[in-house]
């Protein structure tokens, strides 16, 4: 079945997802933003077929998230390394993780946890909050449709 094309979408999550919404490429910016940075190390982590990494690679690449840079040891090599729009995506990892942590193991059952580098102490859980600090829910927000130009 062929992929529908979510590009021109009004939606904000939509778009996001037509770029990045395959695990994969969410587990390859995962792996991108713990020092990850050579194709083979990427494959060795994450065991995933080598087509398929080569797909979603060149897709973060063309995407903005990832670049290519030439090897820092001068070998003929070139790393894969997160860009700011790669970076921004931060925010939205710790989301999955954390819904990940409180919704996917059972009590007791262990997982690798992030940890404030400085403190070695978790972060807290993310919070949504308006304009004026006041943290939101779900009800407490409404989508509106974007106005024609």
């Amino acid at each position: 079945m062929r992929r529908k094309s979510l590009v021109n979408d009004t939606c904000p999550i939509a778009r996001t997802l037509d770029v990045i919404g395959d695990w994969w490429s969410l587990l390859i910016v995962r792996e991108a933003m713990m020092g990850t940075r050579r194709f083979s190390d990427f494959q060795k982590h994450l065991g995933v077929a080598k087509n398929i990494l080569s797909t979603r690679l060149k897709t973060l690449v063309a995407q903005g998230i990832l670049e290519l840079k030439d090897n820092a040891d001068g070998g003929s090599y070139q790393d894969y390394v997160l860009t700011p729009k790669g970076r921004g995506l931060f925010p939205v990892l710790v989301a999955l993780r954390q819904w990940g942590e409180e919704f996917s193991f059972r009590r007791g059952e262990k997982y690798a946890k992030l940890l404030d580098r400085q403190t070695r102490r978790p972060l807290q859980k993310l919070q949504i909050r308006a304009f004026d600090g006041r943290i939101l829910n779900q009800a407490d927000t409404v989508v509106e449709p974007v106005a024609a130009a």
